[in-house]
């Protein structure tokens, strides 16, 4: 089964310019929250995912970590960078 995750929310959580690290806290259209980790050197690059723990997993359905919103980063990063949700930050 596939899923279209649509970002509905999209915040800063942490930034560190000098390395060119940041992190994002996107919560989806089914409140499901992501910390998505970009790197900015010098183009916007997403480097790691982690869904945090306040729903469980709509793909999966535990209630654990598992690794499934990392099959899906390359959507995530595709709409952060079409929508330039970065901005929140510069």
């Amino acid at each position: 089964m596939s899923f279209n995750f649509k970002i509905k929310n999209f915040v800063a959580a942490d930034s560190n310019p000098a390395t060119g690290l940041y992190h994002f806290v996107a919560t989806f259209s089914d409140r499901t929250q992501v910390r998505l980790m970009f790197q900015k050197n010098p183009e916007w690059t997403l480097i790691g995912t982690n869904r945090l723990l306040t729903v469980p997993c709509p793909v999966c359905r535990r209630d654990y970590y598992c690794n499934c919103m990392s099959k899906y980063a390359p959507q995530f990063e595709e709409q952060v960078l079409e929508g330039e949700l970065y901005n929140t930050v510069d």
